[in-house]
């Protein structure tokens, strides 16, 4: 058994006679379990290019879409190689076409951005 300090900043300070092992072991115990129910909103990318099909364009927001309901934020991706840099305006109006197709599961958090050879957003469930 041991003498633990439970509130010392009390007057007078509060002490127990203990198993200190067991106090903290329990401790630890209730910390786990609170964080086992813990939900951590993930990240997901969905990368796309320029000039994309429009099946393959589907399937990619179709995918985006799954993680938006499933709570997930997404983070799309317009990347860009060689004289596709020209037209970055055709990325921007690609952006602007995921967040309309997705506007009934999720909303903008982040506005479109170019950052060299790729154009960020995201996107974050309602």
């Amino acid at each position: 058994m041991d003498l633990v300090e439970i509130s010392p900043d009390a007057e007078p300070p509060v002490c127990r006679i203990m198993d200190f092992g067991k106090f903290r072991y329990k401790q630890q115990m209730k910390a786990k379990k609170s964080k086992k129910k813990q939900h951590k909103v993930k990240l997901k990318e969905v990368r796309f290019r320029p000039n994309i099909d429009s099946h393959d364009f589907q399937m990619k927001v179709n995918h985006a879409r799954k993680f938006l309901e499933t709570g997930n934020s997404v983070k799309v991706t317009v990347m860009f190689r060689g004289r596709e840099l020209a037209h970055k305006e055709f990325g921007f109006d690609l952006v602007d076409q995921i967040v309309e197709n997705l506007a009934d599961v999720g909303s903008l958090e982040k506005q479109p951005q170019g950052e060299g050879k790729l154009i960020n957003a995201v996107i974050k469930p309602k």
